[in-house]
């Protein structure tokens, strides 16, 4: 599958540039972070199993080290499960940096037995979307600051089959599906990078761009709980026909997540949805405007941020939010 899909060719340098990646410990995260760190940049891996992250670590040096001119890298706890744990992370990073250039929000899980996170969320809703929401507003302002910056939401195909109207996000009227839940959190990522991508807009913040994307189906551990929650013919089909045919190894599938952290063709593109590469088609219902404004309302009334977002209001100054 590698062969045929689509690779970021840019060689754009990132020296001076600060990139933070969630999840970047394994799989396309870390892919992502190599090639990022063999740019120049210095990146953060945000991640909530330091030991795996330390490793991580040592391989992404390992295998860049015949390269030249390296950037640097730097590992800080981050629960997407807690809120308490973002706010922590951020501000830590507020502290020691004094720009963030790129954020890419690649972690997350796939159909995980029902649960709820540490705030009360459906797990998979509150990690891959609240969490991921939660962490580019606390950075915004720096992002603001230090712009021409990229905000990335990795997504998925899944998403198109999500036809709900984020109406019982936490499943307390109706009976749990973990697919639909995948589905509704990757559906979030997408209309969230849009909605943010409006209210920038709306306050003339255009070096501020906004970007959501497809991996592909990547050979990771991210289906490590279809035993326990995808039924037995999905699981067969994921684990025979995917694997097979359409697999990509996590370098070729962390290329579009690079290009929309590095690419100039997509400079000064905002609010759209990338696969292989290139600008993509979502489903119909992320595209309608009044599905984003409801999002948009029920993420911050849902992260308690009212005071910070009323009337769309954007803080542009890190005092704004603390």
């Amino acid at each position: 599958m590698d062969y045929i899909s689509g690779w970021c060719k840019s060689q754009r340098r990132l020296d001076g540039y600060t990139v933070i990646i969630t999840g970047s410990n394994g799989g396309i995260g870390k892919a992502t972070a190599s090639d990022l760190y063999s740019r120049g940049a210095r990146v953060i891996m945000a991640c909530r199993n330091i030991e795996k992250a330390e490793k991580a670590k040592k391989e992404i040096i390992k295998e860049n080290v015949c390269k030249a001119q390296m950037g640097s890298l730097a590992i800080e706890y981050l629960d997407l499960c807690s809120l308490k744990s973002i706010r922590s992370c951020a501000n830590r990073i507020l502290e020691k940096e004094p720009n963030i250039n790129i954020l890419i929000n690649n972690a997350g899980v796939m159909m995980c037995p029902e649960s709820k996170t540490e705030d009360g969320f459906e797990k998979q809703f509150g990690s891959n979307h609240l969490g991921h929401a939660y962490l580019t507003l606390l950075l915004l302002p720096r992002l603001i600051k230090s712009a021409p910056s990229r905000i990335i939401f990795v997504s998925s195909l899944l998403h198109c089959i999500y036809t709900e109207n984020f109406d019982d996000i936490n499943y307390e009227g109706s009976s749990y599906s973990s697919l639909f839940a995948y589905a509704c959190s990757k559906t979030a990522n997408i209309v969230f990078a849009k909605a943010l991508a409006m209210k920038l807009k709306e306050h003339n913040i255009h070096n501020v761009t906004t970007y959501s994307l497809h991996p592909g189906v990547v050979k990771t551990n991210i289906n490590q709980y279809f035993d326990k929650t995808a039924f037995f013919l999905f699981n067969s089909i994921f684990n025979s026909i995917f694997t097979t045919c359409f697999w990509k190894t996590p370098r070729c599938g962390a290329q579009t997540s690079i290009y929309c952290a590095v690419d100039e063709d997509c400079a000064g593109e905002s609010g759209l949805y990338y696969s292989d590469c290139a600008k993509a088609m979502e489903s119909a219902y992320c595209r309608d405007e009044k599905r984003i404004s409801k999002l948009w309302e029920i993420t911050i009334k849902m992260l308690k941020l009212e005071s910070f977002y009323s009337d769309g209001n954007i803080p542009v100054s890190d005092l704004d939010l603390y």
